[in-house]
């Protein structure tokens, strides 16, 4: 099986790399790339540790190939925060007990951070519903919840 040359952005600086045609979004990250915070948990694509952002949506690291990358903005929870300053959303995770061991945090993170793009002001429910694709066996998801909307847009009065 031959390489094939993909170009895109990870966490806004370019990439180029050669990657063969079965190779998985998830084990380009980890593997190739060094960004091992993007876990693998399933591989079948329903616990969301994977979860990282493909222009901007929410999608399961363990079940694309790289090579569809190609052309993409990718962000991966290294991605967020900036010169050591955390996202607002993780330091929401932090303060208000939105993760406990860790695992499933990134992809929480990521799929978060997806909800309140498209919608600043989520509802309570919208925040529940956004997030069922995120599995987590410590938390009771409370904290993870109580994070999220923490960090909803003000609504304007």
């Amino acid at each position: 099986m031959s390489d094939h040359r993909i170009r895109f952005t990870l966490n806004g600086e370019a990439q180029e790399v050669d990657v063969p045609a079965d190779r998985t979004v998830l084990d380009l990250l980890r593997l190739d790339l060094g960004h091992t915070g993007t876990k693998e948990g399933c591989s079948i694509g329903v616990c969301g540790l994977c979860t990282i952002l493909v222009d901007g949506a929410p999608l399961s690291g363990c079940l694309l190939f790289a090579v569809q990358l190609n052309g993409t903005a990718v962000r991966t929870v290294e991605g967020l925060g900036s010169g050591g300053t955390l996202d607002p959303l993780q330091q929401a995770f932090i303060d208000e007990g939105g993760y406990q061991c860790g695992i499933c945090t990134a992809g929480q993170l990521m799929s978060a951070t997806a909800l309140l793009a498209e919608r600043p002001q989520a509802s309570d429910a919208e925040i529940r519903n956004g997030m069922l694709g995120n599995l987590c066996r410590c938390t009771g998801y409370y904290g993870i919840a109580r994070a999220i909307a923490a960090c909803r847009a003000p609504l304007d009065r």
